[in-house]
């Protein structure tokens, strides 16, 4: 059933996307509401299946690779409605859409096994880290989607090419007010997170190295990108590049960290 539960919420999130490019190919409105069902019932499909995968390895079921990766293409989508329904575009489906069903095959072809076993207060510490930890990630990917979005749609307009690109991209504003508040909801979610993650490596002596550091560069870039903008009033196309390209070194960390890693069960 979670293999079944994965596959049809890959199967809708690339629906959201080929729905969201319908005005590519002939002008007409942003589908939004067809978009948004599509997603939700994504989101329906794959928290079934992590629901499922809950009842069978108990609290500590998202410590794995796989279900890691999981869970955060499933944040991911959640955000990705949350974005799309109040900006009333679509856009932003066509490049986090499939960047979200990617990362939960992945985790499905990882395996859906939990790397630690542990039950009780415990196991719901480390849960609550890995939630929020996530939540943070999803909401920065979210800033640097737009973010390059942003760039993209400011070249078409400085250029004077005003093709499908520019008419179906929301307006610059949208773009650039959906990286703010994106960057200021990773940043919150990263720094519980991390916050939950210290105090527990420091009552279970549990320290990873390689852990540490990736996170540490999450939330370095994160809190750069939205200090940035609260406390030194970066301007849009600032913030826009500090997004895609810090975001870009995080996933480009992340890689080499899990490339070198000997914990081939762990999402890190």
């Amino acid at each position: 059933m979670i293999t079944i539960a994965h596959f049809v919420a890959v199967t809708f999130y690339l629906a959201a996307a080929a729905v969201a490019a319908l005005p590519f190919a002939r002008r007409v409105k942003a589908p939004v509401a067809g978009v948004v069902i599509a997603l939700l019932l994504g989101i329906g499909a794959h928290a079934t299946a992590l629901a499922a995968l809950t009842r069978q390895a108990g609290a500590s079921s998202l410590t794995g690779l796989g279900p890691g990766l999981s869970f955060a293409g499933l944040v991911l989508a959640i955000s990705l409605v949350v974005v799309e329904s109040l900006a009333r575009e679509v856009s932003l489906t066509l490049v986090a859409a499939p960047v979200a069903a990617l990362v939960t095959v992945a985790g499905n072809l990882a395996g859906m096994q939990p790397f630690l076993e542990w039950q009780g207060a415990r196991a719901v510490w480390l849960t609550m880290h890995i939630v929020l930890s996530f939540i943070g990630i999803a909401a920065y990917a979210t800033a640097a989607a737009a973010g390059t979005m942003y760039l993209v749609a400011r070249h078409e307009l400085k250029s004077a090419r005003f093709g499908a690109i520019f008419r179906f991209f929301p307006p610059l504003d949208t773009l650039d007010r959906v990286n703010h508040v994106a960057s200021i909801a990773g940043f919150l979610g990263l720094t519980i997170g991390l916050a939950l993650a210290a105090a527990y490596s420091f009552e279970y002596r549990a320290l990873v190295l390689p852990q540490i550091i990736w996170g540490m560069g999450a939330w370095v870039g994160v809190s750069a990108l939205a200090l940035g903008r609260m406390l030194r009033g970066w301007q849009a196309r600032r913030a826009a590049v500090m997004s895609a390209v810090t975001f870009a070194s995080v996933v480009a960390l992340y890689v080499v960290f899990r490339m070198a890693s000997l914990n081939r069960g762990q999402f890190l």
